[in-house]
């Protein structure tokens, strides 16, 4: 079969599967498990004779031998017993379940794959199957999973900017399904002529993260896995603890992250009735410029931990870290003054699948001590005011973010060129220095300056499903903001 036929295929039995309730993220978690343990059959024989730890009465062909009511019982068990392997297997694999009851349903999927030699495949096709289906998940808003999922434009745009160099380390402490790792590996790939050593660094020593949840988990080592990064039968580098709860003393040269939406950090515990409740979660941590539970500014802290010295980051962030009184100001205070806070990209309502989030990604590099503060100039991009987005009738593009990038100057920055000034007034590219950052209230970095021409030009209004997009972003922004006054009114921080 052609690789578009066999995408085809792949995305058609998502479908059928749909219309038996098997939803997209069910589908994607049983690919995961039929597709990795396909893979692991056909390196374990020539040429690649690989030793894979799966036993055999739960590798590929114990499951190609079995039909009907013994097929869906032991392909039940397998998924049990291989959860509680070692390494990235075991990984794989924790907490699987069948979700695919009809056992007619689940010998098709099971006879698509065989039909295939995966391994002879290409990496960005078997890479383009998979990251469909993700897409396609996050896309069903009732599953959750968008939270997990960074347009692919932006992160292709934030790599762009921070041109990741071979033989260096790159973390994200809140990776989701390896967005930023496999936008990095591609860029690295595409755009340097790597030996033998720098090759296999890229596979298996470039790449560490933190993902807690473990769907979420599975599914970023195999989209890794698919896109040859990571050993079938080796150590995996994608954490399931908490990246906030302790510095591990690991440092990196370059941090990309998304770090998840919602302000609180919380734990589940059991109370003196026996009932579970959530409880604020402060992270004491002596690395920390301000004990928080708001999970952005402790995750903004962490970043700033995790990058060796000049190493540098881009990481997403939403609005109130750029204003927020309290630990936020000392947050951003402290942030400008051991770090090179360099660049701020606004980012336009309407791209991401969570609603009511207003973010912007702050692009930083780390420094040595020193009394003096490293950041001199802030720039900052609006890519907001009079911008308009949605995600299916105009989703942003990497083409959309070409002239932020073209205006970053990505290995030349100190050529950098206001596109605003007392005659353009419509420039989105703006330079603020220190002083003048520091001056305002509270450091606050929301800055803008471009009329909104909405409310000036009541005949350009934007497209009516534009404008309800805006107004549900604004509502659950209005409600998020009311939920921290009650935190504070109920005695929260």
């Amino acid at each position: 079969m052609t690789e578009s036929a066999i995408i085809s295929k792949v995305w058609n039995f998502a479908n059928v599967l749909r219309d038996d309730g098997v939803s997209y993220g069910d589908y994607l978690e049983q690919i995961t498990y039929l597709l990795f343990l396909k893979m692991a059959d056909e390196y374990s024989k020539p040429p690649y004779s690989r030793e894979t730890n799966i036993p055999n009465e739960y590798n590929w062909e114990s499951l190609t031998l079995k039909s009907g009511a013994d097929l869906e019982s032991h392909y039940t068990k397998l998924l049990r017993e291989l959860g509680k392997t070692s390494g990235i297997l075991g990984q794989i694999f924790t907490k699987s379940q069948n979700k695919i009851q009809d056992p007619a349903n689940l010998s098709k999927v099971i006879n698509m794959i065989d039909r295939e030699k995966w391994s002879m495949m290409g990496a960005d096709v078997k890479g383009q199957i998979y990251e469909g289906l993700l897409e396609k998940n996050a896309e069903d808003t009732k599953s959750g999973a968008g939270q997990y999922f960074t347009p692919r434009a932006l992160i292709r745009a934030m790599v762009e900017c921070i041109q990741p160099k071979p033989k260096k380390t790159i973390a994200d402490p809140a990776c989701g399904t390896g967005g930023f790792f496999l936008a990095a590996y591609d860029y690295i790939v595409s755009n340097c002529n790597l030996d033998r050593d720098e090759k296999e660094f890229l596979k298996n020593k470039t790449f560490s993260g933190n993902e807690i949840v473990a769907n979420t988990r599975r599914l970023c080592l195999m989209n890794m896995f698919l896109h040859n990064i990571g050993e079938i039968d080796g150590e995996t580098f994608i954490s399931s603890t908490d990246a906030l709860i302790s510095d591990t003393g690991e440092r990196y040269d370059y941090v990309l992250a998304n770090p998840p939406f919602g302000k609180k950090s919380s734990i589940t515990i059991t109370n003196e009735e026996g009932k579970q409740e959530k409880q604020d979660m402060n992270y004491n941590r002596q690395d920390f410029w301000a004990t928080t539970s708001n999970k952005q500014l402790n995750f903004l802290q962490h970043i700033k931990t995790l990058l060796k010295v000049n190493g540098e980051a881009a990481v997403v962030m939403p609005d109130n870290v750029l204003f927020e009184g309290g630990a936020g100001e000392t947050v951003r205070k402290q942030l400008m003054q051991q770090t090179e806070l360099h660049t701020i990209l606004r980012l336009p309502t309407g791209i991401f699948y969570a609603q009511g989030v207003k973010a912007n990604v702050l692009f930083f590099v780390n420094k040595p001590a020193s009394k003096e503060a490293w950041t001199k100039d802030v720039w900052i991009y609006d890519y907001r005011t009079n911008i308009h987005h949605t995600l299916k009738k105009d989703p942003m593009k990497l083409e959309d973010l070409r002239k932020f990038i073209d205006q970053y100057k990505p290995g030349n920055r100190h050529k950098r060129q206001e596109t605003w000034n007392a005659d353009n007034e419509e420039g989105r590219w703006r330079k603020f220095t220190y002083d003048e950052i520091i001056a305002r209230d509270k450091t606050n970095l929301d800055i803008f300056w471009l009329k909104d021409k909405s409310l000036a030009d009541l005949d350009n209004l934007p497209d009516p499903d534009i404008l309800a997009n805006e107004i549900i972003e604004n509502i659950e922004s209005g409600l998020e903001s009311f939920r921290e006054i009650m935190d504070v009114l109920n005695g929260g921080e």
